[in-house]
């Protein structure tokens, strides 16, 4: 008599579509989880995108249809001399209050990264006014700032030295604002370069200590360059914030004096929300998008000179 083969459990029995019942409800509940992302994506990023792409040939003011006019914007926006003010206001921001803030954060994070009592207090006071509403630190600084009973200029005044007109004076305005900006956002630099600085192994430290490299000598041929990574990562990051600043200079100069602190910003603002024009908002949008990009690229197009493991990494 012949041996039967073993009997083998059969497996789900496959559908007309060829999947199995449990592979499709893996599905459907995939798509469940899927589907409200990708319509945040569409409402909240393409849809806006197309939008600009197609005002920026319209003239739009907010309730008549829009019209095509062009690169009747365009034109408008080579002849009209306060977007090239407030561009330049922008950028004279961005440049400056930048490397500024890089700067500073960089050598606190090398002053805290170090064993010592108070140290996490210390670290904790700096990075609080990053976690602030820029809209209430606006406020308080304003109030800083005021040239006839501030807090600098009144301790100005006890050593007989007559403070400037921080806010009112085009001289001063700019500078009060980055001054405000810094102080705010220095604690985040700090901290990414303060976990940068913890993530360096310590053997290097070890060996360049053995090989009679001095504190100096260690910043400049270890932690620099393997910092060079996070370096890049927020020159990146500040440089796109810096373009979109706008409730500083909002709450504390409104862009005056005389348009002395209107970045591009504020200026879009204003000619959509309060004169209408959408379609030529739009477009200046737009441009600033493509400076904001073309500064992106260029950090991107360098990056492999002096970052750290760039070329690996692409």
């Amino acid at each position: 008599m012949a041996a039967s083969a073993p009997a083998f459990p059969q497996g789900p029995v496959a559908s007309r579509g060829g999947l199995t019942g449990r592979r499709r409800r893996n599905l459907i509940a995939g798509y469940a989880f899927l589907i409200p992302n990708l319509l945040g994506v569409l409402a909240f990023s393409l849809f806006p995108i197309a939008t600009t792409i197609y005002l920026t040939f319209h003239e739009w003011n907010l309730s008549d249809t829009p019209v095509f006019n062009g690169l009747q914007n365009f034109v408008l926006m080579a002849g009209d001399s306060l977007f090239w003010k407030t561009l330049g206001n922008t950028f004279y921001y961005t440049f400056v209050a930048v490397p500024v803030a890089v700067f500073l954060a960089f050598w606190l994070a090398l002053l805290l990264d170090r064993k010592m009592r108070g140290v996490l207090s210390f670290r904790v006071i700096y990075f609080l006014p990053h976690v602030t509403l820029t809209v209430a630190a606006s406020i308080i600084w304003a109030w800083i700032f005021q040239a006839e009973f501030g807090l600098i200029n009144w301790a100005l005044s006890k050593i007989n030295v007559d403070g400037p007109y921080w806010l009112t004076d085009s001289r001063w305005a700019m500078i009060s604002i980055i001054i405000m900006s810094n102080w705010k956002g220095i604690g985040y630099a700090m901290l990414i370069f303060l976990a940068g600085l913890q993530g360096i192994p310590p053997e290097l430290l070890d060996a360049a200590t053995v090989d009679g490299a001095n504190g100096w000598r260690k910043l400049r041929h270890v932690k620099v360059p393997l910092l060079t990574p996070t370096i890049f990562f927020i020159l990146t990051t500040s440089f796109i914030g810096a373009f979109q600043a706008f409730d500083q200079f909002m709450i504390m100069t409104n862009g005056g004096p005389a348009f002395a602190t209107t970045p591009l910003v504020l200026y879009i603002y204003r000619n959509g929300f309060a004169y209408f024009k959408m379609g030529y908002a739009t477009s200046m949008a737009a441009i600033l998008f493509l400076c904001i990009l073309a500064i992106t690229l260029f950090q991107w197009s360098v990056a492999r000179r002096w970052v750290y493991g760039f070329d690996m990494d692409n």
